[in-house]
């Protein structure tokens, strides 16, 4: 059996949403935020669309394309 992160089947809290939108907004990745929050990936990704919190980098161009 794998280990079962500390926050796993707890209830999300409004400071929870609150750093889950800081660190969304700072290019975090998703399973870095899980280790932050104690939550597995997909909780964090689920939770996420619940809020309408996108967890997608807005510092990457699309495709690895470089500009010329």
């Amino acid at each position: 059996m794998t280990k079962q992160p500390p926050n796993s089947g707890k209830p999300w809290t409004s400071k929870d949403h609150s750093q889950l939108k800081d660190l969304a907004r700072g290019n975090t990745p998703t399973r870095v935020i899980g280790l932050k929050m104690g939550r597995t990936p997909a909780a964090v990704s689920n939770q996420a669309s619940k809020d309408g919190v996108s967890l997608k980098p807005t510092n990457q161009s699309p495709y690895n394309r470089k500009p010329k």
